[in-house]
């Protein structure tokens, strides 16, 4: 309820830009589902989705390479 008043009080940051490491960090972990909410919050603010769903797929790929490589090399 407080932070719903705070955020109500008008103050309006400027949004920070994310790095391509961190938006690499936050889709990483979220493959997890392990998140902090202070880091969820700062994430929403300086991630945009286009971001996150470009950080997604590339994850998406070098998950399923790597998965595949190892399934080669155990078979091979």
């Amino acid at each position: 309820m407080i932070k719903l008043i705070r955020g109500l009080s008008g103050e309006v940051q400027p949004p920070v830009k994310a790095s391509g490491i961190g938006i690499a960090r936050a889709v990483f972990w979220s493959f997890f589902g392990v998140r902090k909410m202070h880091s969820l919050e700062a994430d929403a603010r300086s991630i945009t989705p286009l971001q996150v769903i470009c950080a997604g797929l590339a994850g998406a790929v070098v998950f399923v390479l790597v998965l595949v490589t190892i399934a080669r090399l155990v078979a091979g």
